[in-house]
């Protein structure tokens, strides 16, 4: 399968004025937002043409309608923070909620990272964690300190950037995000079924609690957890330093810590252990998810 990465779909202006940019179909003003949904849908068309089949193109912007033309979208060049890390939460669950279920981020942000940071080093872990119970999980960003660039001509002129590999963070860390690249390959069948019901119903992956819990005047109420699809609570850190957080279990079903394997009966706020190995994950309780991950 062919896929192009599309960057740069807004498009991306100079100057923020856009009275000055014209289309055929009007001004920027007029047609500005519908811009990235026709940029998606001239690639699936040509690919279309060429006989290429189950069409995916990563991209940068979208608009409603996008999913039908096999967009793929990530965040865009995005801060290496724990501002933008609790930024990511919130555009994945607006995403889907918007009829887009096929979304990513660039783990641990595009700008302004050192990798041998330590608070850096932190946030890359809590955020590795979060793509894990996302719908793809991948590893992008401009890292620092560059250096000398290869050549003195063509792309070699070009600085490189500091390692941005899962071995290039030091041992701790290499170790936490191999136990999370294990626990999402465990995941496989279940992120087959749930990419199947998006597939045919536009369902989520990642959905507010409510989703699920709709009678659950609480569920309403949480905008730092979320579900993985129906039987994954998960309940991300995303602040610096926390080594612990609150999270509100649904009421209607018992629900398994997956770090501790205790069950604990819905309809409760419990404090959750959360060490930098650790992001707190409940099951729902005879699902499964509890076998995979058991």
């Amino acid at each position: 399968m062919r896929i192009f990465w599309l960057d740069e779909a807004e498009p991306e202006y100079s100057v923020y004025d856009f009275d000055n940019y014209h289309y055929y179909a009007g001004t920027n003003l007029q047609v500005g937002n519908i811009y990235p949904r026709s940029y998606a849908q001239g690639f699936y068309e040509g690919m279309s043409a060429q006989q290429s089949k189950d069409i995916v193109n990563l991209v940068r912007c979208a608009w409603a309608g996008s999913q039908k033309f096999g967009a793929l979208v990530w965040s865009g060049d995005v801060d290496s923070s724990f501002e933008s890390l609790r930024n990511q939460l919130a555009i994945g669950l607006n995403m889907g909620m918007a009829g887009i279920p096929w979304w990513t981020s660039d783990i641990v942000g595009f700008h302004g990272g050192v990798n041998t940071d330590p608070s850096f080093r932190e946030c890359l872990v809590r955020w590795f964690q979060l793509a894990v119970f996302s719908p793809v999980l991948r590893m992008h960003g401009d890292r620092e300190p560059h250096g000398k660039p290869l050549s003195d001509r063509g792309g070699g002129l070009c600085s490189s950037g500091a390692s941005n590999e899962i071995w290039g963070f030091g041992d701790e860390v290499q170790a936490i995000l191999v136990a999370h690249l294990q626990l999402r390959e465990r995941l496989r069948p279940y992120l087959r079924a749930q990419m199947q019901q998006a597939h045919e119903h536009g369902t989520p992956l990642m959905r507010p609690l409510c989703y699920d819990f709709p009678d659950d005047e609480q569920a309403w109420q949480i905008e730092d957890a979320y579900m993985f699809g129906p039987d994954i609570l998960v309940a991300p850190i995303l602040h610096d330093g926390r080594r612990q957080r609150a999270v509100y279990l649904p009421t209607g079903c018992r629900w398994r810590d997956h770090g501790s394997g205790e069950i604990i009966e819905g309809g409760r706020v419990l404090v959750a252990d959360a060490p930098l190995s650790r992001i707190p994950v409940f099951l729902r309780e005879g699902s499964p998810a509890c076998d995979m991950l058991s």
